[in-house]
């Protein structure tokens, strides 16, 4: 039986997607094509042609991330016409997605070499774009879905608040959490674990200068509690009060993802077709899995989505080595934590999103280049990645260093 492994995975240095940030003259395509080129052209013999198909991860599928914009990011790559690529939107997923299906069509028989890759530009592409038409929000949901949700459905930050009251966090855990995150992510860069997984982009800026970000830009060596502590609730408003009861309000913009723009990619293959190349096999991709969770709570598929993905592994959560989950929200991660009882000293030791970025349609396949570095710095054997999604659902996936 065929199976599928990971050749080569890199990523650019996340940066900060707002007015000033490292990318935000470059356009989506440009960003995502840089991924595709840098991992494509680190295997060793690997000709462009022989890339059977790119899937590419991205969220905001509008403007200029529209059209199938990996296909444009695929040539833009260097890879010939013949090549083709597909978007998928699996929401914050949606890269880790494109593994999942690389890996599936891998073992099929339907591809020999294939590109898994996302991309977010939030500078250029704001969160929520999509439901934007001519200036008013679209209704996404439908009739359907207001009757079965009369209350309707809410933002991502009022589910944050709804995980930290039903789990019990306080306001200084969540800070915690999104401390350790920068001190993880700033001690990582200062020793150099990135340094491989990272394809750093020079950038032409109007002036004709040129830059080129060599770190994550929104990592805070320098943050402390008290500067956590000192802001505001992010989402605090009197409907949801009214609708959920008293909030507490804890989640801020401190012990969140920011918003950022980044792209990563990843060469996936068979065992046999790498030891024919001469590739090294880093990775097989042991497991995969998506579910579904209640839409209000929205973020708390990962629970039931590592329930799966260990069932259908025949593993149990002691047989990780490393975990990586998206810190969207640091009540996601800590809620993750208290209900599969993991060990947090496996969690995200190299960082999370809080800190490093959460470039949406890029994070499955930045989470899957940074377990895949940790594994191989570690000794570790499995390692296990999740990440929740708006609407409710959430992808988990287990690698095998090998």
């Amino acid at each position: 039986m065929r199976d599928a492994v990971i050749v080569e995975a890199v990523r650019t240095p996340v940066g900060k997607g707002k007015p000033g940030g490292a990318y935000a003259e470059v356009h989506p395509v440009e960003l995502h094509a840089h991924a595709i080129r840098s991992a494509v052209e680190r295997v060793p013999g690997l000709r462009p042609g022989e890339v059977d198909d790119v899937i590419g991860g991205v969220v905001g599928q509008v403007g200029e991330q529209s059209g199938n914009t990996t296909r444009f990011a695929a040539l833009a790559a260097g890879l010939p016409e013949s090549v083709p690529a597909t978007t998928v939107d699996r929401q914050c997923g949606s890269s880790q997605q494109a593994l999942s299906f690389a890996a599936q069509g891998v073992i099929a028989g339907v591809y020999d070499v294939v590109v898994a890759s996302g991309v977010e530009s939030m500078s250029h592409v704001p969160i929520g774009s999509s439901a934007n038409v001519d200036g008013v929000r679209a209704d996404v949901h439908g009739p359907s879905i207001a009757r079965i949700y009369p209350g309707g459905l809410i933002p991502q930050g009022v589910s944050a608040e709804l995980i930290a009251r039903k789990w019990g966090l306080s306001r200084t855990q969540l800070d915690e959490f999104a401390l350790t995150s920068h001190q993880c992510a700033a001690a990582a860069w200062d020793q150099g674990f990135f340094a491989s997984q990272v394809a750093p982009l020079k950038v032409t800026h109007a002036d004709g200068s040129v830059t080129q970000l060599e770190r994550d830009e929104t990592v805070r060596p320098g943050t402390t509690l008290e500067a956590l502590a000192g802001l505001r609730p992010a989402f605090a408003d009197p409907r949801w009060t009214d609708r959920f009861g008293d909030l507490d309000w804890k989640v801020t913009a401190g012990n969140s993802s920011p918003i950022n723009d980044g792209a990563a990619a990843l060469v996936v293959t068979t065992s046999e077709i790498a030891a024919q190349r001469g590739w090294r096999p880093r990775a097989r991709i042991h497991t995969t899995t998506v579910t579904g969770d209640d839409p209000v709570f929205m973020l708390t598929g990962i629970i039931p989505a590592t329930r799966k993905v260990l069932a259908r592994a025949g593993l149990t959560i002691e047989d990780i080595d490393a975990f990586e989950v998206n810190e969207a929200f640091s009540s996601v991660v800590l809620a993750w934590l208290a209900e599969t009882g993991a060990d947090p000293a496996r969690v995200n030791v190299d960082g999370g999103a809080v800190a490093i970025g959460h470039p949406l349609g890029a994070s499955g396949a930045r989470l899957a280049t940074t377990l895949l570095g940790v594994l191989e710095r570690t000794g570790g054997r499995y390692g296990l990645q999740t990440m929740c999604e708006a609407g409710g659902t959430a992808n988990a996936t287990i690698i095998e260093r090998l």
